[in-house]
């Protein structure tokens, strides 16, 4: 735990339900102020009237989001939810953030949330993981639905976790989709339920989808996610099973996600990858 608690709390809310998640367990963890930055198109305005305040932004306005934020002078602050990735192209942006493009030799969810986490430190925000206050949504080891994977599934899991693994490390994605020992899709800039689309329509029924963080993943950003919408994408491209590494993953209203997943059939599974879990609580 932090040396003193947390008085008040910036969520930089994107899209989906994650930052009201993370706002109702940052509440019954007693952090008593919650104020939230807004991102115009992407977050959803139920989610912003859960804080104490709320201010607006374009996900292009860098400048003036920084100026804003170093005045109200926050101590903490945590990044909860998603941009999709082809919006950055449709963005326009400011001179600033146009400039940290420039600046940047590889462009990816790493490099892009990583320049933003620093300048928040810079301006005296410490950026939490995004796993933190997360309690009721990041699954351990074992089976969650009432059908465990068959025998193929099984070793094309094995299969897929060893090669998502190593995907991930290079920066492409996070997600795998694999058939008879045959890789289907990996993830890229077009994000997770667009790559479970293509590799759907490549395998037809029966794909495996693995879905991984990388080893020494900075948890303050880009944590893997699974919700509703997922389990979708999963059941119209023919999914079978999906595993992912235990406490390494969000999975957002669980109970509807397991729900759905054994109206599908579909195997659900945390694997026990011998990789530290996400940290709950502030250092």
């Amino acid at each position: 735990m932090t040396s003193e608690p947390i008085r008040h709390l910036l969520i930089v809310a994107g899209d989906g339900t994650y930052p009201a998640c993370l706002a109702d367990g940052a509440r019954k963890a007693g952090v008593p102020r919650i104020t939230m930055l807004a991102l115009r198109g992407s977050t959803d305005r139920a989610t912003a009237a859960l804080a104490d305040a709320c201010t607006w932004f374009g996900v292009g306005e860098i400048q003036r989001i920084f100026e804003w934020a170093a005045r109200m002078g926050f101590s903490h602050g945590v990044m909860a939810g998603g941009i999709a990735p082809l919006a950055l192209f449709r963005t326009r942006f400011d001179t600033l953030a146009r400039a940290w493009l420039r600046d940047l030799p590889v462009k990816n969810a790493h490099t892009i949330f990583g320049r933003i986490a620093a300048e928040m430190e810079h301006i005296g925000i410490r950026v939490l993981p995004a796993s933190c206050y997360m309690d009721d949504h990041i699954p351990g080891a074992g089976l969650l639905t009432r059908r465990a994977p068959d025998e193929r599934e099984a070793r094309d899991i094995a299969f897929g976790h060893q090669v998502a693994r190593d995907i991930c490390g290079l920066d492409i994605g996070q997600t795998l989709l694999v058939k008879d020992g045959m890789v289907l899709a990996v993830e890229a800039f077009e994000g997770t339920n667009q790559a479970i689309r293509r590799g759907g329509k490549l395998g037809g029924r029966g794909a495996v989808v693995v879905k991984v963080a990388k080893e020494g993943h900075d948890m303050r950003f880009d944590i893997p996610v699974i919700g509703v919408k997922t389990v979708a994408v999963l059941r119209r491209a023919g999914v079978s099973a999906l595993a992912f590494q235990a406490g390494r993953l969000v999975l957002l209203d669980r109970p509807a996600v397991i729900a759905a997943a054994d109206r599908m059939n579909l195997a659900m599974v945390g694997l026990d990858a011998g990789l530290p879990p996400a940290p709950l609580r502030p250092a």
